[in-house]
């Protein structure tokens, strides 16, 4: 099955189809048709590659409604295609299927007009751009983390014997280095031939070329699995969605972005005292952020941001939406982008269950899809309130933040959410509310860290990493700050793990 956001989870976003106008993907015959040069030779053919299939209604074509930004599972193989009339389309969402791929069309920011592909008018669009190698059309969107990919299945449509030129805008739009190629292109009679060879030289010499395959207007599922079965594709060295990476001390999100798995949490910080903790934290390595709507301090969480010599790609910052925006919840996307001064924001959560929720999650999904927000979840959900609230939405969260500490773990409600293919987060992992000392005093666990020469606090949090959890601990101090995250020169042994766990007494210490 083609997976387009979580790991084996059954969901599906609302996105455009406009790889082209409607004009030349429309019901007329002569409006798909365009005229195709084959590459061995310069005698012009015609080709419908409309025959079959009409692109805007086909559910064969598997292409279920994509923005031109990718929403990625993870997965290690991509299927990016171009197509205009649908045929192309077509051969990628089974592609797709049989791999398990993500999928992107490549949406030029012009689409192309039934006059732009005029093959008998010299002075159309498409026969001025094939016959100008240096003409590079516009795309709009692109492929987030592109480089978890290890494998790219590159389709197009035939035009005088060569790819579309957007095909090299597209491999020139990213760095593809050791990255396995496979094309294929759809025509009526040409072979892919020197349309495969020519686009060699656009990207790096790293980059492995399999032989490509040509597909005619009529081909079937069947032949399209045959050729991608009979293909030796590289072994994958991509990542599992929810697998915590102790060397990069990130984690994948199902949205396709990589999280840091510990941070600073910034509640109860004032505007001075956010800024000098970021500020720790940053120079100590730490690049997460938690902040919130209701904290107060989500200007000051941006002015540290852009006072830094960090760059922003490296900060991954998370705010949260009250109950009391859910009913304008557009609005208070926006709001939150204008205080923080960002051009995006890494994640948005809901800050707990109320009125409206779902409607206010819709709008996060459109801010996803706008751009303004990569990756969306919630707060203070557990397994009934998710059971109920999953089915209306579109877009699985990709975390779950909630209450977690050795006093109330939440040891049903993690495995759980972890099923579903989303990131389990803790807030007051070390107690939190007056309940900090009596935690960090514990017998057992102060026993722990004596034995291996660290604090109570690094032995809980590590607990939490080890359990997958990832930790946001909230500190004004900067010797605390670098102190928790300073958790990889340890490991927890299993008894010492089964040793905290025993310590749960279900102890919720805020109301959430």
């Amino acid at each position: 099955m083609k997976r387009l956001i979580a790991l084996a989870l059954s969901v599906s976003m609302i996105f455009m189809l406009a790889a082209c106008s409607s004009e030349s993907a429309g019901s007329s015959s002569d409006a798909g048709s365009r005229a195709v040069v084959s590459a061995t030779d310069d005698q012009p053919e015609t080709e419908s590659e409309t025959e079959g299939t009409d692109p805007d209604t086909s559910e064969e074509a598997g292409n279920e409604a994509i923005d031109s930004d990718i929403i990625s599972s993870g997965s290690n193989i991509l299927v990016a295609y171009f197509s205009c009339t649908g045929t192309t389309e077509q051969v990628a969402g089974w592609i797709a299927e049989e791999t398990e791929a993500d999928i992107y069309e490549i949406v030029p920011e012009t689409p192309y007009t039934e006059d732009d592909l005029n093959y008998n008018d010299s002075s159309s669009r498409a026969n001025q751009e094939q016959s100008d190698s240096s003409a590079r059309p516009a795309i709009s969107g692109s492929v987030e983390n592109i480089e978890q990919y290890d494998v790219i299945f590159l389709g197009y449509p035939i035009w005088h014997g060569q790819a579309p030129r957007i095909i090299s805008t597209f491999l020139e739009s990213y760095d593809l280095a050791d990255v396995t190629i496979i094309p294929f292109c759809t025509s009526h009679s040409s072979g892919i031939g020197s349309s495969a060879e020519n686009l060699h030289g656009l990207c790096s010499d790293t980059v492995t070329w399999l032989e490509g395959q040509r597909f005619s207007g009529d081909a079937t599922e069947s032949e399209v699995a045959e050729w991608v079965e009979s293909l030796e594709l590289p072994e994958s060295e991509g990542r599992t969605v929810g697998e915590f990476d102790f060397e990069t001390k990130t984690v994948l999100l199902n949205s396709g972005y990589e999280m840091p798995i510990m941070g600073l949490g910034t509640y109860s910080l004032t505007d001075e005292e956010c800024a000098v903790s970021i500020a720790a934290l940053l120079e100590a390595g730490g690049r997460l952020i938690d902040t919130a709507y209701m904290y107060g301090n989500e200007a000051a969480v941006g002015q540290a941001i852009r006072d830094s010599d960090v760059p922003r790609e490296e900060i991954f910052v998370i705010t949260k939406l009250y109950p009391t925006q859910y009913d304008n919840a557009a609005e208070a996307i926006d709001e939150a982008l204008e205080r923080m001064g960002l051009d995006y924001i890494d994640m948005i959560l809901l800050h707990h269950p109320g009125d409206g929720d779902v409607e206010a999650y819709l709008a996060l999904e459109q801010a996803v899809a706008d751009g303004k927000v990569h990756s969306i979840g919630l707060s203070n959900w557990y397994v009934e309130e998710l059971e109920e609230f999953l089915p209306q939405v579109n877009i699985t969260p990709a975390l779950v933040q909630n209450e977690i500490h050795p006093y109330y773990q939440e040891n049903d409600v993690i495995p759980y959410i972890q099923s579903l293919g989303i990131v389990v987060q803790g807030w007051y992992p070390l107690g939190g509310r007056g309940h900090t000392a009596e935690l960090l005093g514990d017998e057992t666990i102060s026993a722990i860290a004596e034995a291996h020469g660290v604090s109570s606090a690094q032995v809980i949090l590590r607990w939490n990493l080890q359990k997958g959890v990832v930790v946001i601990p909230g500190s004004s101090d900067p010797d605390h700050i670098r102190e928790n995250l300073d958790l990889f020169g340890f490991e927890l042994t299993d008894e010492e793990m089964e040793q905290i766990n025993a310590l749960d007494r279900n102890e919720k210490h805020d109301w959430y």
